[in-house]
């Protein structure tokens, strides 16, 4: 049988198509674009299956929409596929070339090292004070393209001091801080703000700066508003108020995790 003819080259192969298609699911999962993922998958099945059938004319027609697909894909996906681009492309990844642990295949919640307690609380109290703040939690996508807009820095994370970063009289508090494990290495950070319109007018540069990070890498962001005090909480370039600051340390921990 064919089976027994099986090479190390083809388990190989197949373990890498999983791997890949593991990291892939791991980019759109909780996103709309997973529902598409879904819906291109089941269009392809029926394809195959009117083939097997031999109804020539829908199989013709589905063949056609497969064959562009590829262009459609890239269109749909692109911000799947630029994150994806980023990771491949970070100088961790090349440099270190630690690709199980940017793949994050075998994480679990022993691996989550952010003091997130600490992260929440300090989110909470700047925004009793309405003090502004922008925080970035790096998570696969190296953040060195934007940290080096900042200072470098090596601080163990803890409320007191993000307080004491994003106090007005602070000459750290103007930008955003990078937060990577449990540690804070970047401060003042300039970050890519996004074009776009269909944020509401009522969102200042904080918001669109965290919007445009996240829809660029897979960085999660946390900004408190110095008007309303409010906390939003972002991911892939979407945003979510948070009022019980309990469902936010969930939210972070499920997304870090």
């Amino acid at each position: 049988m064919d089976f027994l003819n099986l090479r190390i080259l083809d388990i190989v192969d197949i373990v890498f198509v999983a791997i890949l298609l593991f990291y892939l699911y791991k980019l759109v999962k909780g996103t709309v674009a997973v529902n598409i993922f879904i819906g291109i998958v089941i269009v392809y099945l029926i394809w195959k299956l009117t083939q097997l059938l031999q109804m020539e004319l829908l199989s013709n027609v589905l063949g056609e929409f497969i064959g562009v697909g590829m262009f459609a894909l890239i269109v749909v996906f692109q911000q799947e596929i630029r994150k994806f681009l980023l990771m491949i492309g970070s100088s961790n990844f090349t440099q270190r070339g630690k690709i199980f642990r940017q793949l994050r295949f075998l994480k679990d919640d022993s691996e989550l090292q952010t003091n997130l307690l600490a992260l929440v609380k300090a989110c909470e109290s700047m925004g009793r004070t309405y003090t502004g703040a922008l925080i970035i939690i790096e998570k696969s996508t190296k953040l060195d393209f934007v940290k080096n807009s900042g200072d470098e820095m090596n601080i163990e994370l803890n409320q007191p001091i993000i307080e004491s970063i994003f106090f007005k009289n602070s000459p750290l508090h103007d930008g955003a801080i990078v937060i990577e494990g449990n540690k804070i290495t970047a401060t003042r950070v300039i970050l890519p703000v996004s074009n776009d319109r269909s944020i509401p007018l009522r969102f200042g540069l904080r918001h669109r700066a965290a919007v445009g990070i996240t829809e660029k890498t897979d960085a999660l962001a946390l900004v408190v508003s110095e008007e309303t005090g409010q906390i939003s909480y972002l991911k892939d370039g979407k945003f979510v108020m948070f009022e019980d600051t309990n469902d936010l340390t969930k939210k972070l921990k499920e997304d870090l995790t």
